[in-house]
């Protein structure tokens, strides 16, 4: 287990230079480091032993039947849906009438493809932001979020700085804009993996968690667990040979499914945390909806950032910027040395006071 977690364990190193937020990082790294890890978990035959395992009657080695059954998927019985003692002692296993509805299981062989695919949706929005971010919150850092710097060093990196900030005035709302699509993309990224995953498990995902919690706090002996209808434990498998004769012979086996114990366990916390990621998610972009449009709420975002620059020196300052400006100036805040950004803050003022 810790070889697992070992593997991934570097994709959550924070950077030492931000030029996203916490729920950015929701995202691309707890999301695509708890997918992963699931990934990694399914394939993990240390954890789970072998995938399937069938029982048949027939002479056909067990091996065979295990690996036709598992390439060629099994099925349940849906009439067979309650379980009763002496009939169906599993959910879904029983003698298939005519008329019987059959559903088959074959998306086990690819939830490991699945998680790892979604894993990598989940990182895209970060890898578009990097490049269109280029490196520019690093350059403009220049090393001034450690306290402790050469004075002179100091003083030339932030005439650099407000240099560079006042020659490109008003010259950065794409690069806000770009953010902000960025942000847009992991909401829209979120509801669309939930989607996603509901027709990968045959429409039964939206309401997963639900009818777990709601079967969970009932004491009725007569429903079905839900994680059990997703993921059958138990369920059948028909091999088909010839005969000496060469006539069609179909060999039955009860197959048994330990994956889906690993299976059920990841997607009920996925359907809990991409819900509340997508809560947060929407309340982000809600929040930036009104930063968006409220100098006086991003004045008051800058002064927090700013906690010991003046206050009327810092609403002078956030006055003169366009939203860009103010985009960047914040992510700085973010970085720089409070004492360092307070002193860019002063001699913003005084350049941008003198240019005006």
């Amino acid at each position: 287990m810790f070889d697992i977690f070992g593997s991934v364990k570097g994709m959550l190193k924070l950077d030492d230079v931000s030029t996203d937020n916490h729920v950015f990082r929701l995202h691309y790294k707890v999301t695509t480091v708890m997918l992963v890890i699931f990934s990694l978990l399914v394939t993990s035959h240390q954890y789970i032993g072998d995938p399937i395992d069938c029982y048949s009657t027939s002479n056909i080695p067990d091996n065979v039947f295990d690996s036709y059954c598992w390439i060629h998927s099994t099925f349940s019985v849906e009439q067979a849906t309650k379980v009763q003692r002496g009939f169906t002692p599993h959910y879904g296993v029983g003698t298939k009438q005519t008329d019987d509805t059959v559903q088959y299981h074959a998306y086990y062989q690819w939830v490991c493809f699945v998680l790892f695919l979604q894993a990598l949706m989940f990182y895209t929005p970060r890898f578009l932001w990097q490049g269109w971010e280029g490196g520019k919150a690093r350059m403009l850092v220049m090393e001034l979020n450690c306290p402790i710097v050469d004075e002179q060093a100091k003083n030339d990196r932030k005439a650099l700085l407000v240099e560079y900030l006042t020659c490109n005035m008003h010259n950065h709302t794409m690069y806000a804009l770009k953010f902000f699509f960025c942000e847009f993309l992991n909401l829209v990224n979120v509801v669309g993996q939930i989607f996603f995953i509901d027709y990968f498990l045959d429409y039964e995902f939206t309401t997963y968690g639900l009818r777990v919690v709601e079967f969970s706090q009932s004491a009725s002996e007569e429903r079905t667990d839900p994680m059990t209808l997703v993921f059958p434990k138990v369920t059948k498998c028909n091999f088909e040979t010839f005969g000496h004769s060469g006539t069609p012979q179909v060999h039955d086996a009860i197959c048994v499914l330990p994956l889906n114990i690993v299976n059920e366990k990841v997607y009920i916390i996925l359907w809990f945390w991409l819900v509340i990621l997508t809560a947060i998610s929407a309340m982000a972009i809600v929040y930036r909806f009104f930063v968006v449009l409220s100098p006086n709420l991003r004045t008051t975002l800058l002064r927090t950032r700013a906690r010991l620059a003046p206050p009327d020196q810092v609403k002078a300052v956030a006055g003169r910027l366009w939203l860009g400006d103010w985009f960047v100036l914040y992510q700085l805040g973010k970085n720089l040395d409070p004492l360092i950004f307070k002193e860019v803050l002063d001699d913003l003022d005084r350049a941008v006071s003198v240019r005006a």
